[in-house]
């Protein structure tokens, strides 16, 4: 593919990944506001914005197989914990930006996790065979992430366990 034209791909990948989050956050708070309508349309558009994003990542050659993505998604888990949040979170210590060293924080106690969650899928799918997974938890307010049973709070931030959202 051309450089050029590579780089537009990638950029609209970005963008249309960042506007499926955007949208919905944004339903989240319409419905907490109390406008199911309004968070709906946003759910529905958000999903669009997710097409975009498939679609561009599908031209990029970005989409493999579980056992290829897995290895991406470890590629990328490691690089936030070793090097983007620490960064990031340093940074922000350095300006005095609490609440931008106190998200980094959240994050990067996540993406450990999620490494080491991925680390130990993939081990697994080489094997040709699928993970055991019971029910995962995720701390709405950090991103903390347990499989089985939520802590009675969370570790990284304090939430109780009736917060974390199941999957």
């Amino acid at each position: 593919m051309n450089k050029i034209t590579r780089e537009n791909i990638e950029n609209a990948f970005a963008g249309e990944s960042k506007a499926h989050m955007r949208y919905l956050i944004f339903s989240e708070v319409a419905e907490k506001e109390g406008r199911p309508n309004i968070a709906r349309l946003f759910k529905a558009i958000a999903y669009a914005e997710r097409v975009h994003a498939g679609n561009h990542l599908k031209v990029l050659g970005g989409i493999r197989d579980t056992g290829e993505n897995l290895k991406i998604a470890i590629k990328g888990e490691d690089y936030e914990v070793e090097e983007m949040y620490p960064a990031y979170n340093n940074q922000a210590k350095l300006q005095g930006e609490k609440e931008a060293q106190k998200s980094t924080y959240y994050a990067l106690e996540a993406e450990k996790i999620h490494s080491r969650m991925y680390s130990q899928a993939g081990k697994i799918n080489s094997g040709g065979r699928d993970i055991d997974l019971g029910k995962v938890y995720i701390c709405p307010v950090c991103g903390y992430t347990v499989s089985e049973d939520a802590p009675d709070y969370c570790p990284v931030c304090g939430v109780k366990k009736e917060m974390f959202k199941e999957f």
